[in-house]
This record gives structure tokens, C-alpha cells and sequence, in this order.
């Protein structure tokens, strides 16, 4: 048994289907740990194949493709001296399994399975995986290593059942997704079984963008004693080695470095940057277009479009009626230049007066109402849709979680596009974030520092302006209200009578469960954004567009 083991941690972005770049970045990983004299290579949750594949499961063809691709890359390790721990999808005897591949010098010198498959919230595994045994350690250069899979360390059982049978230290590799405080659950996690267990653990997360989901890093590893002793990068890819010494009380780390967590107030950002750029480029793309108004959504869309792509890849189009007021767009192009971006302005005068007068014989005498607003908006998407056609841009929607909630949107019209990076953001949260970009310039952007959101646009009243002096207010409470009611109602699940009891009257709540409840066919058509809480639309949170429930608890 050795008394030294320097151990690396792939931390990549790997992409859901595509087999051969995601060998192409194992073997890149496998080249750095040799030079880099490492022991022992770990790559994250099911890394050849993506995590999570979800239905390609499904499909023998991918099965067999992603389990050829493991043995390939089991081959590589080849006169290596690393030992390669490898989290795959297996099959034996017909049956399917998420594990782990032990690969050293070419060959496969255990295999272990996932015991605890999650069945809740955003992964259904049981769905595609038969759960393993409760699994036993592995053989490392003489050293008992456990390697728990992602859940398994969830449930206290798996990691202590691994340290009875020997385990000195325990692997996990994992695709942890990001939302709100998920980093510090994840360390207080870990902290219970390194405590529970007395052994170190090291804990290996992914990093990217996969559709809505976006997996943040941030990998670490916690001696015996709960203590920090490594950490990497935050929502950007890494290569995490650490030196570990055997002593008289077990493994302690001699060598690692604590790249610090990205606060609470830049995290978000982070994750909507990180999911759009992902989103965009996964998916063949190279630049994007959006509609700018000359309001607060916008703009901080146009921002984080700019963070990921550079200004030279974003596109931004004003497209006033009679209602635009001289103010937004002012704004719109004040933001546009501050941002750097092209910016275009097409009026929709005409195509919406032309609408109007063809529609009506057929709207007869009947008052004007949301049907003329609404072909505002629609004729507002055929434009930037006819844009992002031509010129092969994807067009972003920017609308926020607050007006996804109760419907104040409009389906085909400003919700058109491909990715939406506020869908999981509420009304306030937007503000909060736009007045962090402007005094704050992430690592990661692309775009110039400084004030890029003008003031005037977050000091100013929000409106859809499609009517003369129309604010939000006119058809929402003040969103400071709107926004804890939809936390109760969603994030928490309270009851309407719960709600009521935080202080809140009860015929707006009523009236904000019905328009929670009847938006629900218009968020089934809205396009994906990042999940940055544990109910986000859509993943995360399934309701049924039919439904005759209405919640009568305080009535």
C-alpha cells in the first residue's frame, strides 16, 4: 500500500449525446493527469454519454455506441500509469446500470453501480437504471477507496456501509445542477458523512449548460474532520489536483488550493450566462438577436447576451408603434451602445395598421381590448423571428418568472425564441441583478465593465406600451407584492390559506392562484431558460394544463 496519492478531478463540460468529443475530452484529461503524475483520474456522472440523457437511453443504438466509447477509452489507459475512475453507463446481463469503471493499464479492474437512484424533482433514473447492490470498495495502488455515486451520498447508508468494509477514502463523481444555495448544501452534505464516517471525501461535480439545467463546478474535498482543504472554479471548467498523505489518523491532504466560491449575488448571473452561452453554442449556433424596448428585461438579457458572446455576436432590434415613448428609445440605444452591440431600429407602424384595417370586418364594431395589444406583440415576433431566419442568429425572449407566472405575456408574440435566460428569475430579482452588473464585471464576461444598464431604465416604471400610459401595475400588483406571493404559491407550495396568513390579502392571492393556474398552457409553449431554483417552470415544477383544481382553503 502507498502512502501518497496525488489525485486529479476532471471538472469538464461535457455534452449530452456526443460521444466522441466527450472522449476526446476524457482523453485530453487522461494526457493531463500522466503529466501531471497523478495516481488516480476521476471524471464526472456519467461523463462519455452526458448527464442526463434521458430517453436516448431508451435507444439501443446509443447503448451500445456509449458503452463501445467507454471500452475505448478504457484502452487508452494503456501503459499509463493512472488509474482511470470512469462513471458510465453499463450493462450486465441485459440489465442497464449507471457505475463506475475502475480502468488501469488497458484493462477494466472493477466495475461498481449506483445504489440510490433518484426518482424526484428534475432526474427520473429509475425510470432507465436498475439500482446496484450496496457497493463494496475498490483497489487503488493498495489503498480501499469507496466511490459513492452522486445520490448515494445523499443517503448516509451507502457511505457508511463502503467505510465498514475499509474504505480509507471516498470518490464521488457527480452532475450536481446549480440553483439557489446548492453550493452550500452540497458542502454541508458532505460535511455530515466525512463526520458520520471519519474518512476524507472528495467530491466531483460537472460544469455547463444542458438545456435548463446548469451544472455549476465548484468541486471540493473535506478532510475527516470537515475541513476545506480544495476547491475549484466556479461555473468554468477545471483541472483540480490534490496531494493526500497516509498518517497515524488516516488520509489527510498535504497539497490543494481553495479557489473561492462566486458570492450569492453573482452566482445567478454566472448560471444565466453559463446556460446561455451553452444553449446557444451546444445547439450550432454563433450569435443571437433580441428585441431591445428600452425596459429592464431587455436590457439585462441584451447584458448577459453580451457577457457570453461579445458585443460582435449580439444583435439588438428596437421595434417601436405610436405607444414606444420617446424615453425607451432613448434608452434602448443608449444600452445599445454602452453594450456595444449592433442595434437596429424596425417599425412596426405599418405591418400592425395594415393588420388592423384588414381585421376589421372582421372585429366589427366591437371595443378595441388585448386583441389589438397583442398584435403589438406578435408583429413584434414575426420581425425578430424573420430576423434571426435571415441572418441565423437564435432569437432570445426576455420575459421573467414573475410574468410567466400569471400569464402577463404574449404567446407568439414577445414570447418567441429559442432560449429565455430570466425564465426562473422573478420581477425583483432582475432589478437586484441588473444594479450587480452594472458595479460588478464577472470573470467570465465577454463585455465591457462599468454601467452597461442605464440607470433611467431601472429607475423608471415598467410597461408593455401598448397603449397610451400603460404600466404593469394597471393589470399587476406592485411587484415587490407579486413576487412573494409567487414564492409562496411556487417555490414554497403553500396553500392559499397559508399565503393569506403571511400578511397578504385574500382576494389577490385568489386572484393570483387563478392566473398562476390558467397560464399554464402558455409556459408548456415557452422556450427553455436556466433552472436557477428547485421550482422553476416547466423542469422542476409539472403541473397539468387541464385542470379543475382551485385551492379553496380560505374560503
Amino acid at each position: 500500500m502507498t502512502n501518497r496519492l496525488r489525485i486529479a478531478l476532471a471538472q469538464l463540460n461535457p455534452k449530452v449525446g456526443a460521444l466522441a468529443a466527450n472522449l476526446a475530452l476524457a482523453r485530453t484529461a487522461l494526457t493531463d493527469a500522466a503529466v501531471a503524475k497523478a495516481d488516480i483520474l476521476m471524471l464526472s456522472e456519467l461523463f462519455l454519454t452526458g448527464y442526463f440523457p434521458d430517453d436516448l437511453l431508451f435507444k439501443p443504438q446509443f447503448v451500445d455506441d456509449a458503452i463501445a466509447t467507454a471500452n475505448a477509452l478504457v484502452a487508452a489507459t494503456k501503459g499509463l500509469s493512472v488509474s482511470l475512475i470512469l462513471p458510465t453507463i453499463w450493462r450486465e446481463r441485459g440489465v442497464l446500470y449507471n457505475a463506475v469503471l475502475v480502468a488501469e493499464n488497458g484493462e477494466i479492474s472493477a466495475v461498481r453501480y449506483k445504489r440510490e437512484l433518484p426518482n424526484d424533482d428534475i432526474f427520473y433514473e429509475k425510470r432507465y437504471f436498475t439500482a446496484g447492490p450496496l457497493p463494496e470498495p475498490v483497489t487503488i495502488r493498495g489503498v480501499s477507496i469507496g466511490i459513492p455515486i452522486c445520490e448515494d451520498v445523499w443517503h448516509p447508508w451507502v457511505c457508511a456501509q463502503l467505510v465498514r468494509l475499509g474504505a480509507e477514502i471516498l470518490l464521488c463523481p457527480n452532475g450536481s445542477p446549480y440553483w439557489k444555495n446548492k453550493q452550500h448544501v452540497r458542502k454541508d452534505l458532505v460535511r455530515a458523512r466525512v463526520t458520520e464516517d471519519r474518512v476524507p471525501l472528495l467530491y466531483l461535480n460537472q460544469v455547463g449548460g444542458q438545456d435548463e439545467l446548469v451544472f455549476d463546478g465548484a468541486s471540493f474535498g473535506m478532510e475527516a474532520d470537515g475541513k476545506l482543504v480544495f476547491q475549484g472554479k466556479s461555473f468554468a471548467t477545471d483541472f483540480i489536483i490534490s496531494d493526500w498523505a497516509y498518517e497515524a489518523d488516516g488520509w489527510t491532504c498535504v497539497k490543494g488550493t481553495v479557489t473561492p466560491l462566486t458570492s450569492v449575488d453573482e452566482a445567478p448571473w454566472r448560471a444565466c450566462v453559463l446556460g446561455l452561452r451553452d444553449y446557444v453554442y451546444k445547439n450550432g449556433f454563433k450569435q443571437v438577436v433580441l428585441g431591445l424596448s428600452g425596459g429592464i428585461d431587455s436590457a439585462v438579457v441584451a447584458a448577459m447576451a453580451v457577457d457570453a458572446f461579445g458585443p460582435e455576436n449580439v444583435h439588438c432590434i428596437m421595434l417601436p408603434y405610436r405607444y414606444t415613448s420617446e424615453a425607451s428609445l432613448t434608452d434602448a440605444k443608449d444600452c445599445a451602445e454602452r453594450l456595444g452591440v449592433r442595434y437596429d431600429v424596425v417599425s412596426i407602424g405599418n405591418p400592425v395598421d395594415e393588420a388592423l384595417h384588414e381585421l376589421a370586418p372582421v372585429f366589427g364594431n366591437r371595443a378595441p381590448d388585448l386583441a389589438e395589444e397583442n398584435i403589438q406583440s406578435r408583429m413584434r415576433g414575426v420581425v425578430l423571428m424573420a430576423v434571426s431566419n435571415k441572418l441565423g442568429s437564435m432569437l432570445l425572449t426576455t420575459g421573467n418568472k414573475s410574468e410567466m407566472a400569471v400569464g402577463y405575456a404574449t404567446i407568439y408574440g414577445d414570447m418567441n425564441g429559442g432560449y429565455n435566460p430570466l425564465k426562473d428569475l422573478l420581477k425583483m430579482q432582475v432589478y437586484h441583478l441588473a444594479a450587480w452588473r452594472n458595479a460588478h464585471h464577472p470573470g467570465d464576461s465577454l463585455g465591457p465593465a462599468g454601467e452597461v444598464i442605464p440607470q433611467p431604465i431601472i429607475d423608471k416604471a415598467p410597461s408593455a406600451e401598448l397603449r397610451p400610459n400603460q404600466t404593469d401595475q394597471d393589470s399587476l400588483p406592485p411587484y415587490p407584492v407579486l413576487d412573494a406571493i409567487i414564492e409562496a404559491l411556487v417555490e414554497q407550495e403553500l396553500s392559499v390559506k397559508d399565503t393569506v396568513a403571511k400578511g397578504f390579502d385574500l382576494a389577490l392571492v385568489k386572484r393570483i392562484e387563478k392566473l398562476l393556474n390558467i397560464a399554464e398552457y402558455k409556459r408548456r409553449q415557452s422556450a427553455p431558460g436556466p433552472k436557477l431554483t428547485a421550482k422553476a417552470f416547466g423542469l422542476g415544477r409539472r403541473y397539468p394544463i387541464t385542470n379543475g383544481y382551485r385551492d379553496e382553503s380560505a374560503s
